[in-house]
This record gives C-alpha cells, structure tokens and sequence, in this order.
C-alpha cells in the first residue's frame, strides 16, 4: 500500500510542479537547484530545523568547511548530491592551474570534498572585461545531469555534473586548449592533459564572439530554464572609460537552446545604448492571466516583460557545438509585453555624462525582479560605484500591458542608499537591506516600513527566508538571523572572519553560508 502511494504521488509531484513554482509557492524541502525558487525567483525555502546560530571558531552546528579562493560573489547551489560554487584561483586546488582564473568548484555535499572544478583563464584584451581576482560570480542552475554557468570569460556552458571522472562525454572534447591561458600568459611549458578533478564541458557558447556583447567587470547571471530554452542576462556594458558604449547593438536578454547552446533569441529594444554600468540582473518568469511571461530587468533601468519564445523554435542563429561565429546571423526577436521606467525622471539620453555623480543621474538595477500575486518587487536605484545615492523598493502591477510607466506602479518605497538585493516577499511582508546599513520590512500590500535594523556593513546579498527565519551577511562579515514577522526579533548576530557577498542557501537541512574565502555547512547540532 505504502509502495501504491508512493507511485501515485511520484506521478502527481511532477504534474503539479509548474502549478506550485508559477504561483509562487515555497520549494518543497530538498535541493536547491537553482539561485531562489524555480521561475518567479523568490528567496523562500521549505527547509525545516535551521538552526539560529553557529560559530566557526568553536565549530559550533558546523557540519563541514571548505576552503574557496581568495574571492567568492558567487551563491552556492545545491543538487543530486552536489554543492557549486564559483571563487577564484588565490588557493589553487590543483597544481597544474595557476595564477588569476576563474573557478567553479563542486563540492561533495555530504563532506566537503572536492569533486572536480572548472578553471578558465582570464580574459586578455582589457582587465575591465575580466576583472582581476574577481572569478566566477555567477551561479549556476543545475538540471538533471547538466550544469549551466556564465563563466567570468562571459561564456554559457553545459557541464556534466560527475566532471570528467567518468569520461569526456562532448561534443564539446577540447577542454585542454579551454583552460590553458593564450596570449602574453601562455604556460612556456604545455600544461598537462586534464584530469578526473577538472569540469567536462558539454557545450560552450561566447557571448561576446557569437552574440556581440561587451563584457564588463565580472558576468553575475543565473540562468532561468523554461523547456528547452535558457534565458539569460548578457552581460554586456561600458567599455574600461565607463562612458562609451562599444557594441550600441548588443543584446541584454538572450535565449539558448539548452540541448546544443544555439543561440536562438534576443530582446529588441535598443537597451545597450543607455546602460549606465552593466547588465547583471537575470531574469524571472511567471504566469499572469493565465500565460507565461519572463520578466527582466535592463541596464538602462526599465522593467520589461517578454513572451516566452515558442517551445518548437529551435533554429536560427549559431551553434555552440560547432564554435561558429555569428553574431550578425538572424535570431529570433523577443515580443515585448509591458514595459516600466523604474527611474523615469532620471535622465533617458546621454547618460554617461552623470559618471561619478552622486546627486543625479539615472538608475540601474541587479537584483532580480520578484513575482508574487499579479505583483512585481523590483530594487534599484543609483549605481553603487558611479551613481546617485537614491534607491527604491517598487511594487509593479504585472497585469498590465503596454507602456506601464504611469499607471503601472502601485507604492514606491525609499530605501537609504544603493542596493544590490533581490527582495523577497514571505507572508505579506517584503525583506530587503540596502548598502545604506538597512534591514527593512515592509509590508507588501501598503508599501510601508514594518520595521527596520540598522546592520553593520554594506549589503550585496540577498536575505533568505527560512524555517521562520531571515538570514542575511553582510560585507563586514557581519552575519544576522531575524525572525519573519510584523514583530522585530534579532535571533542571533555573529561575526564571521571575512566578507560576505553570497546569499545564503538552505538544502537538505543544512544552511549553506560563503565568506570570500570559506564555505561553511550549518546543520543543527553539528560540531
């Protein structure tokens, strides 16, 4: 009887699983696949039993450690076994991989081990394509036995999850000429062949060769799956002056076949030439009036929505499996549904001559717009390195069609100084810090501060909400557990030795927090 049940509810979980991702429902309990829950991007997990607090100098519910690179932005995912995370080469893992690099490394989940890890060079032609020591910011979405990552090179990849230990699987059979670096740091010497420690790349697509971007600083992209389709942030910006756009027609949302890395399609709304830094908010989906919509926002700070590409396209553009470069190849043109100006009396035209302005100028945004009801959450505001200090949380109505600008926002709120974060909404209230030194609650429906925390340090996390608990780092190191609720209750505050750009993840039971340096493994009663 027990087996029946069992069969009955395998066949029924998955029929429901679009129905409870779409609406916005928390993950059930068990991995995490993919950074916030699967399509409409909210920071809500199903986990049970968290803990509240943890020391790394006793080991108190510590359940393992493992030692990163020297700078970790990247947030760790958790699947089939696994845990990823991207840093950088400051601790090389493998002596035949040295020097600045890129780095996503998979750990066992169980202990800490490393498993195998992906090592990509540096790209060459300017440092602000590729920032120094920044590695591999983005994190990855794990589907089945495939792992999707925009390395720091701003490449899309398909990897296999068990590396190259089983085999080299292809098409994609070079990874050899992929981690050796070219140019002026070339090895004099040739490096050894790969091993069972290094990634198996099924499949490589460049954004900058096939898809005409210009990459800047570091890729931050968490690829969204939808079918058979990838749909990403480009990634494209300003050039090393941060006040010329060098590609005026390169794309900000781009579309991939998941199977072969075709580039299948594009946005089509002339973004690039109003970027005022980059393009690092990745996009979310969800259905609204009964059909599907991806929401993304631009570097030029408008929110838009987009219909999905039909599932039978497939064709068109060029195919990661065979390199080609084609840029200029016809792809597909995403239709446009709605559009919101998140800044629309920021300036529109020339927007570069703001550089280093913090009084004025226009705004960007990096966290990812968040679906819940009808209702997009979005955060931005002023650039962080070279813009005004103005920030705000908005609340969108989804429902709407068209130039949404005037009508489509329902409450507005001001936030203390720039933010990086995603907001998440959780039981009518939206959580959400600011590099202001902020932690606000807000309520979802009036717009209003529930309550605030003032927090030490700048924020570029995300909060994750919990087991009844919020869960925040900050870049002090500073670490901090609150209840969810209309009533303030700081849980714990701790202090960990090093910065904290991740956001944290709960898998399995186990909290998954990363310093630039250290990922910790936090499970109840752990030593």
């Amino acid at each position: 009887m027990n087996a029946l049940r069992h069969s009955r509810l395998s066949r029924l979980v998955p029929a429901l699983w679009p129905l409870i991702a779409l609406f916005g429902v928390a993950l059930r309990a068990g991995d995490q696949p993919q950074w916030g829950q699967r399509w409409t991007r909210n920071l809500v997990s199903a986990e049970r039993g968290l803990q509240e607090s943890f020391d790394p100098a006793s080991g108190k519910n510590i359940l393992w450690t493992a030692k990163l690179g020297t700078e970790t932005h990247s947030t760790p995912i958790i699947a089939g076994g696994r845990v990823y995370i991207g840093t950088n080469n400051g601790e090389p893992r493998d002596p035949k991989h040295q020097g600045d690099r890129g780095v996503l490394m998979c750990f066992d989940e169980k202990d800490g081990r490393l498993l195998w890890q992906l090592v990509v060079p540096k790209r060459e032609e300017d440092r602000y394509h590729d920032w120094p020591k920044s590695g591999i910011s983005s994190p990855v979405t794990v589907e089945g036995d495939r792992v999707y990552i925009v390395s720091s090179r701003g490449e899309v990849m398909c990897l296999d999850v068990h590396g190259l230990a089983n085999g080299n699987d292809g098409p994609f059979r070079d990874e050899h000429a992929h981690y050796t670096p070219r140019g002026e740091n070339a090895p004099a010497a040739p490096l050894p062949a790969p091993g069972p420690l290094d990634a198996d790349i099924l499949w490589s697509f460049d954004l900058t060769k096939e898809a005409g971007i210009w990459s800047h600083d570091g890729a931050h992209s968490s690829i969204l799956i939808h079918g058979n389709h990838l749909y990403l942030n480009s990634g494209t910006g300003v050039d090393h002056t941060h006040r010329k756009i060098r590609t005026p027609d390169a794309p900000s949302l781009v579309v991939l076949d998941k199977r072969t890395g075709r580039y299948l399609a594009r946005d089509d709304e002339s973004i690039a030439p109003n970027i005022f830094h980059c393009t690092w908010s990745s996009p979310s989906l969800a259905e609204v009036n009964g059909r599907p919509l991806v929401f993304f926002a631009g570097g030029n700070g408008v929110v838009y929505a987009f219909e999905p590409l039909a599932e039978h396209v497939a064709s068109g553009g060029s195919s990661a499996a065979t390199g080609a470069s084609a840029h200029t190849a016809p792809v597909a043109k995403l239709k446009k549904i709605s559009q919101f100006d998140f800044d629309p009396t920021g300036p529109k035209t020339e927007v570069h001559r703001f550089t280093t302005n913090r009084a004025e100028g226009p705004s960007n945004i990096y966290g990812m717009p968040v679906f819940h009801d009808g209702r997009l959450y979005v955060a931005g505001g002023g650039d962080l390195f070279w813009g005004k200090n103005e920030a705000w949380l908005k609340c969108i109505d989804a429902t709407m069609t068209g130039d949404i600008t005037r009508d489509g926002q329902i409450w507005s709120y001001p936030l203390q100084k720039h933010v990086f974060g995603t907001p998440v909404w959780h039981e009518g209230l939206i959580y959400l810090a600011d590099c202001g030194r902020t932690f606000h609650c807000v309520d979802a429906a009036a717009g209003r501060a529930v309550w605030t925390h003032e927090i030490n340090g700048e924020v570029w996390a995300s909060p994750l909400v919990a087991d009844g608990k919020v869960y925040l780092g900050t870049r002090s190191g500073a670490y901090y557990v609150f209840t969810t609720g209309r009533e303030k209750r700081l849980l714990s505050e701790s202090k960990l030795p090093r910065p904290i750009s991740a956001t944290t993840t709960a898998a399995n039971g186990t909290l998954y927090v990363a310093t630039m340096t250290q990922l910790y493994a936090v499970k109840n009663g752990a030593k």
